[in-house]
């Protein structure tokens, strides 16, 4: 009986680690023909860096206080954005890459019937996430929203990094 208790204790032992060393991964589950991943499981024990929503910078001082000609239309609104995450994750040791979870705030455009640019924010999006340099995608939703902080901004992005421990 002793014989069988090590065995068994041998083998749970086995598993227990060929699953700890497995479970560094962090693993997404990609969206059939989107740029996003319907999940993303980040294993217990790794970095989790939360970033604040971030805002465009202003692209034209001389524009109209308040329109969006001050930060641009949605993708230049966007791809900004996307760029200063990129910049805050650098400066934390990380890429975008690591991103698992995304949240997207639209105001819709005035030049678009007050509708939310969807395909002008993904037109900026794909620059950064499922390309060949950079396959991984996050856990994503995009919603339109009646405004933010400043009148003429489009685009708020929060993301959630991930950085798993190394083995």
């Amino acid at each position: 009986m002793k014989r069988i208790g090590c065995l068994t204790g041998f083998a749970l032992a086995s598993l227990l680690v060929a699953g700890a060393a497995n479970a560094q991964e962090i693993k997404r589950t990609d969206v059939p023909n989107f740029p996003i991943a319907s999940s993303v499981l980040v294993p217990g024990g790794s970095d989790l860096i939360f970033l604040s929503g971030t805002v465009p910078p202003v692209v034209n001082k001389d524009a109209p206080k308040g329109s969006t000609e001050v930060f641009g239309n949605t993708e230049t609104q966007a791809f900004n954005v996307l760029t200063r995450i990129k910049e805050t994750l650098a400066a934390q040791g990380l890429t975008m890459g690591d991103v698992v979870l995304m949240h997207v705030y639209l105001v819709g455009d005035p030049a678009k019937g007050n509708v939310m640019d969807f395909s002008g924010m993904m037109a900026a999006y794909t620059k950064f996430f499922g390309t060949p340099e950079q396959p991984n995608k996050p856990a994503r939703s995009t919603v339109q929203i009646a405004a933010l902080a400043s009148p003429g901004m489009l685009v708020e992005i929060e993301v959630v990094a991930a950085k798993a421990k190394a083995k």
